[in-house]
């Protein structure tokens, strides 16, 4: 990202939100304000299950979002939720996530994952993998389907899920068939580059970026021998991965890292949707969920799971 774009006419009421940069002490205090749930209405509903870590490691908790009425095993996304590896909770994405449900008549199980720097890497990684495995193995009595399991995520949880499935592939274990990797964030080498113009960059700075990749590297980022699952970016090879979609603004901290993951998951024949939004920042579709742009986003990603879930099996 040499240089940024002008801010998309729909997102320009970011100008009013002061600048600002996760510490600790913000950190803190997001962590003491829980997010309510959504109000999913009757065509939604959410069970929390508690499931088995995979080798090893701890139990894992998910929150499992069906349609009510459903006939049959029915498709799921297993989704992460983003907060710079140091915060959040599914429920802060539980609108969108019902949307899911209530649109493509899928399931979407959101991952409670160990957060930094309380669990250094690979520990959430860890935990989204067990998370899989488990779905996999319970999919009959939890009214899934098996064969059609795709991850996602949006941020951090994006670069989780990408983590994530490279560990189901080098186990050879159950792989999704799908990635949706919303703006994510997958290689602590962006926060080194002194090369990045920042001026429409917006929600999460060089600062902060920082921040999130020591907390949960518990080294200083771009540090010899981080390991590709906790920085996927890192990875060389990129053969045998599932199908994916990256969606990012021109904006977006992320931006580059991005658009290289997706131009590297094409050179290794995997097939990669990508979708650049001109003038988007991160998270402007969580900020404005009303906004044109915003709406066209989530439509996008919408699309590529219907293709994926429901269309392709």
């Amino acid at each position: 990202m040499s240089q940024t774009h002008p801010t998309h006419p729909d997102l320009r009421a970011i100008r009013f939100l002061p600048g600002f940069s996760w510490g600790p002490r913000l950190t803190g205090l997001l962590r003491h304000v829980r997010p309510r749930p959504a109000d999913l209405g009757p065509e939604v509903t959410a069970t929390e299950l508690h499931l088995p870590g995979a080798g090893g490691n701890p139990d894992v908790a998910v929150r499992l979002l069906r349609p009510a009425l459903a006939d049959g095993p029915v498709p799921v996304l297993l989704w992460v939720h983003g907060g710079g590896l140091v915060s959040g909770t599914p429920e802060q994405d539980d609108r969108a996530n019902a949307a899911f449900v209530r649109s493509l008549g899928i399931a979407v199980a959101a991952v409670r994952y160990r957060l930094a720097p309380d669990a250094t890497a690979p520990a959430a990684a860890e935990d989204v993998h067990s998370a899989l495995v488990a779905l996999r193995q319970r999919a009959a009595r939890l009214g899934l389907d098996p064969d059609r399991i795709a991850i996602g995520g949006a941020s951090a949880g994006g670069g989780l899920a990408a983590a994530a499935t490279m560990l189901a592939v080098d186990r050879q274990g159950p792989v999704p068939v799908f990635q949706l990797l919303v703006y994510p964030m997958l290689d602590d080498r962006t926060v080194t580059r002194t090369d990045v113009d920042t001026s429409g960059v917006h929600v999460w700075t060089p600062g902060s970026n920082r921040f999130g990749w020591t907390s949960y590297l518990g080294v200083e980022p771009g540090s010899p021998g981080v390991s590709e699952y906790a920085a996927p970016g890192r990875r060389t090879d990129l053969h045998g991965l599932p199908p994916a979609w990256v969606g990012v603004g021109s904006n977006d901290l992320f931006h580059d890292e991005d658009v290289a993951y997706a131009e590297r998951l094409r050179a290794a024949g995997v097939a990669c949707e990508l979708e650049v939004v001109p003038g988007a920042f991160h998270g402007f579709d969580a900020l404005f969920p009303k906004a044109g742009v915003s709406r066209a986003f989530w439509l996008a990603q919408a699309r590529s799971l219907k293709v994926a879930l429901t269309e392709t099996h």
